[in-house]
């Protein structure tokens, strides 16, 4: 496949991993995009402007990259795909430190343990991207455990 073959079903797959409109947000049709594949010309990896979006795991989902977390965050009212702290965990998280569930002030209620997620503050700034490692529910329930593996933090 070529990248403009690509693009339209990594876009499908957006939109059905992160909500309506996510597929167009991450890969705008007018963008020139980089759409790296793997030796079986798989797609991996999606950049624009120097920056990865994202990367296509062998699983069939997306990992984000801050820049793809920004285009989610800009696409999506919160707190869809949304982890939100507050002052108290913003620096930790900001340096790549994972969010622990008694620092979660609110979160999208669909989100589900292993789900791709944006930390965000409670002013709306992205902090980082990771993965949910508790149900939206678990995450309000405990007061102890990590609540999502950060796997970029958005250094100031």
């Amino acid at each position: 496949m070529t990248e403009d073959e690509d693009l339209p079903a990594l876009r499908t797959t957006a939109d059905y991993q992160f909500g309506a409109g996510a597929g167009a947000a991450l890969f705008p049709p007018e963008e020139d995009l980089e759409v790296r594949h793997s030796s079986s010309g798989r797609p991996q990896q999606v950049h624009a402007d120097g920056s990865r979006l994202v990367t296509y795991a062998t699983d069939g989902r997306f990992t984000l990259g801050l820049a793809g977390g920004n285009r989610i965050a800009d696409a999506l009212e919160s707190p869809a795909g949304r982890v939100i702290v507050g002052d108290e965990s913003e620096p930790f998280v900001r340096d790549g430190k994972n969010v622990f569930a008694k620092f979660v002030a609110d979160v999208d209620p669909d989100v589900r343990a292993g789900d791709e997620v944006l930390v965000t503050h409670e002013n709306g700034d992205l902090l980082a991207v990771g993965r949910a490692e508790l149900d939206a529910d678990a995450m309000f329930d405990f007061d102890t455990g990590m609540a999502v593996k950060v796997r970029d933090g958005a250094e100031k």
